[in-house]
């Protein structure tokens, strides 16, 4: 006889599975089961928040008197438009040409960003639409237009000089450049906005502010001072309808006669930072000008960055967010759970990059919601206890470089929060984990103001602090000259950059973590 069948057990139970997305529940379960950790999380955004309102109430700023509201540029935004201006009416289309000298400057110190050229402008009012072609003495032929517009021509040296000329037809404005005044090369073109069929054709001369930086270990000092710079021009030609003035002045002339017609001198806007005793000069002899003055023309760059103040809590906030991240791990060390993890998923890669993607996201909510509450509270206090709010561009949440440096906020604190992970597995010490994170982190901050200026920034560029570059929302001119210092967190490269640094050093640690794992024993 044959034994009959026998019919094998089969649990009722559904089959067990170790995939990722379990182990990311598991780990989810495990970060909301423990209170301390939300409690750590409730502290990151208390201390984020409050160090920036601290920040934000802090400091306040006495001066006399009310301060003139800035100038106001074509697209509304706060520039600087000052100079003196030599000029004529020019009626539709047409041109002018000048030979430029080499600049000079006040006891020969003159500033890099000293200009010098011929400019057609609106109208003499600041801040009125123009496009410009000057020599420079550091940085050769430029063209610039509507205060943010800038391309770059020969380089020049300003040792000699230069003929340039500006050709309007309609509403493009064309700039060449020549040596000798045959040969011509175009430098760029330019449409300012809403210039008018009659403007004002004319010569300039222009400077900024002459700036000193002293350093020392543990002290800087930032020094600056009026300056002038003097050109002259000679073969000036103005060619086109320059008809009536409608300031009165008869200025009809044959088109193409050299410096004929009748030139009137004006000065575009205030000079506040202009010496006393040294007023704006405008001499013509034989058909030539020489124009001495002060000013700039160009975006007014904001002394402070508000929005990254705002956002500075994050520096202190990280803290905890480490320490969480530390914990996250070396808490199953101490507690001899890892076993029990690494039993239900074995693949101990696969487990730290579940912790990791875990991790991330928590951090990256509870810094966000930070990032934003800091924001919306801190930035209006930082407004208003500055000299002259109005300097200041408006700031929304919903502004691209806002939203950038708020999310980059909520990035660069998830990013803490993995390294510190990282370093946690690597070193499985709460203790040691946790304060090689934070030196990491305040060690290079704290140094910073003692450093050479290229040094610090050297730093801010190569260590985790780079991070922090996220947060800077102030656009950078290239062809305005700023004192950018480590103190004041001006980081000299761009935001997703600095934020990639960090990010680098992060997955880095990550790799190394999930190398040795495998080859220790838990």
């Amino acid at each position: 006889m044959t034994a009959p069948a026998v019919t094998p057990y089969r649990s009722p139970l559904p089959p067990a599975r170790d995939g990722f997305p379990q182990l990311l529940h598991s780990e989810w379960t495990k970060a909301r089961s423990v209170r301390r950790w939300s409690v750590t999380l409730l502290a990151a955004v208390v201390i984020t928040v409050f160090v920036a309102l601290l920040s934000a109430l802090s400091g306040s700023f006495d001066v006399d008197g009310s301060p003139p509201p800035p100038t106001k540029g074509p697209d509304g935004a706060p520039v600087t438009d000052s100079f003196p201006f030599v000029h004529q009416q020019l009626t539709g289309d047409g041109s002018i040409t000048a030979r430029v000298s080499p600049l000079t400057g006040r006891e020969g110190h003159i500033a890099p960003w000293a200009k010098a050229g011929v400019i057609i402008k609106a109208s003499t009012d600041a801040g009125s639409p123009y496009a410009a072609v000057m020599l420079t003495p550091a940085h050769g032929v430029r063209l610039q237009s509507d205060f943010t517009h800038d391309t770059a021509g020969s380089s020049a040296s300003g040792t000699e000089p230069r003929w340039l000329r500006l050709t309007r037809s309609g509403s493009v404005l064309t700039a060449s450049e020549s040596a000798d005044g045959k040969k011509w090369t175009e430098v760029g073109r330019a449409t300012p906005a809403g210039l008018p069929r009659t403007v004002r054709a004319g010569l300039f001369a222009a400077t900024p502010e002459l700036v000193t930086v002293q350093r020392h270990f543990g002290s800087t000092s930032v020094g600056g001072g009026p300056s002038e710079v003097t050109a002259s021009f000679d073969r000036i030609t103005v060619e086109g309808n320059r008809g009536t003035a409608d300031d009165g002045n008869q200025d009809v002339v044959a088109d193409g006669d050299q410096d004929n017609g009748t030139w009137r001198q004006d000065r575009v806007g205030a000079d506040p930072t202009r010496a006393a005793g040294s007023p704006d000069r405008s001499t013509q002899t034989s058909g030539a000008w020489t124009l001495t003055g002060s000013g700039d023309i160009g975006p007014l760059v904001p002394d402070a960055d508000l929005t990254q103040r705002s956002l500075s809590g994050a520096q202190i906030g990280l803290i905890p967010l480490a320490a969480l991240g530390v914990l996250f791990i070396t808490a199953e060390y101490r507690r001899g759970m890892i076993r029990t993890t690494l039993t239900a998923g074995p693949r101990r890669g696969r487990m730290l990059a579940a912790k990791a993607l875990v991790l991330a996201g928590i951090a990256f909510l509870t810094g966000l919601f930070a990032a934003v509450l800091s924001f919306l509270l801190a930035e209006p206090a930082l407004r208003n206890n500055r000299p002259n709010p109005a300097s200041y561009p408006e700031a929304a949440l919903t502004d691209g470089p806002v939203l950038r440096a708020v999310l980059g906020t909520a990035l660069l604190l998830a990013a803490v929060a993995v390294l510190a992970l990282a370093v946690g597995a690597l070193l499985r010490n709460t203790a040691a984990a946790v304060t090689l994170i934070v030196v990491v982190f305040v060690l290079p901050m704290v140094l910073l103001a003692g450093l050479p200026v290229d040094t610090a920034h050297w730093v801010m560029k190569v260590t985790p602090i780079a991070g922090f570059a996220v947060q800077q929302t102030t656009p950078r001119y290239d062809f305005v000259s700023t004192v950018c210092l480590p103190e004041d967190s001006c980081y000299p490269q761009g935001p997703w950059t600095g934020l990639a640094v960090l990010c680098a050093y992060a997955a880095v640690a990550l790799g190394l973590a999930m190398w040795r794992l495998r080859r220790r024993d838990a």
